[in-house]
Order: C-alpha cells, then structure tokens, then sequence
C-alpha cells in the first residue's frame, strides 16, 4: 500500500478542482492547469478533499497511485504559492544577466551561453544569486538544472553555479596533497 496515496489533497480557498472523463482541471490564483489521470487511477472529490484511489491490486497501479496523488498535490501548491529554486554564482569575473527572453551566462568559456527562458518561468537576479520562479515545480527544477549543468561547481575553487542551500565539498589542492606525502 502507498503512504503517500492514501493521503487526503486539502483544496484551498480560491482554487476550484472539477473532474470530466480522466482529465482534471485545476483553477487557482495564479493560474490554471491540466492532469491527465492515468488508467486504472480514480479520482474521488468531495468536501474539498481529493482522494486517490486504485481500481484494482496491480504492481503498475500501486506504483502510479502515490505519483498522482504527488503530482496533483504540486499543481494544486503550485497554483496557490508557486516554486522557486535559487542558484549561486560564484567565480572571479563570472556574470549572468537576463536580455529580453534570454538568459546570458558568462562564466569562463569564450563564448557568452545564451537560455531561451520559458514563457511560464519568471527569473531575477541579485548580484550573484538568480531566482527561478513557476506555477510548475517540473519546469523550476528542469530550468535550474540545465542552468547549472553550464557551470557546475567544482570543489577546488568552488567556482560554478550551486543551490542556495547546497553544501560544497572542498578538495585539498596539489600543493596540500603533495606536503603531507
């Protein structure tokens, strides 16, 4: 059995969730969005609660049931508070910096890498730090982490992009390894 799909979903205030065939529509203050409901998954609404069920015993189902009740439970945090993921830039002469649908990194390579920023995502910048923000916890973290795919940080220098809460492992350099041997 699924902890986390035999869960309740609390609707909040302001959202509105209607279910028609195997798709649900989920309104909320900051938008709305589509599930699709995946076979052999029901859906059960009432007394602003959502429950999630399996129609029948199946390794497949059981393995489908606490993933929908996940990602139902995102488009519904999503459409109330949003997401948001923030990296770090750190590095000598390393700079980002957002032109029209763009963003712009420059981080040691000759070339200047240039994003296509998606239309539902929302991006800022405060000094070396860039604020990715969406309706979609999928899209937030994909963006965040093809932006720090470009530069990931590396444990001598710690020059790269890293979260804002992720803990980078120094390395001792050659000079350090070669005196204590």
């Amino acid at each position: 059995m699924s902890r986390i799909g035999k869960k309740t979903i609390i609707i909040p205030q302001g959202v509105t969730v209607t279910l028609s065939d195997d798709i649900l529509l989920i309104k909320g203050p900051r938008g709305e969005e589509k599930f699709t409901i995946p076979k052999g998954i029901k859906v059960l609404i009432e007394n602003n609660k959502i429950r999630i069920q399996p129609i029948k015993e199946d390794k497949n189902i059981k393995a489908l049931w606490g993933t929908t009740r996940a990602l139902i439970n995102n488009i519904i945090n999503g459409l109330t508070m949003g997401f948001s993921k923030q990296l770090v830039l750190d590095g000598v002469g390393y700079r980002i910096s957002i032109e029209g649908k763009k963003l712009v990194l420059k981080v040691g390579f000759i070339n200047t890498i240039d994003l296509d920023i998606p239309e539902d995502l929302n991006l800022s910048i405060d000094k070396n730090i860039l604020t990715i923000s969406g309706n979609s916890k999928e899209k937030v973290g994909q963006f965040a982490a093809k932006v720090r795919a470009v530069k990931p940080v590396e444990p001598y220098k710690g020059k790269g992009f890293h979260y804002i809460d992720e803990h980078v492992r120094r390395k001792a350099g050659k000079k350090l390894a070669t005196a204590s041997g």
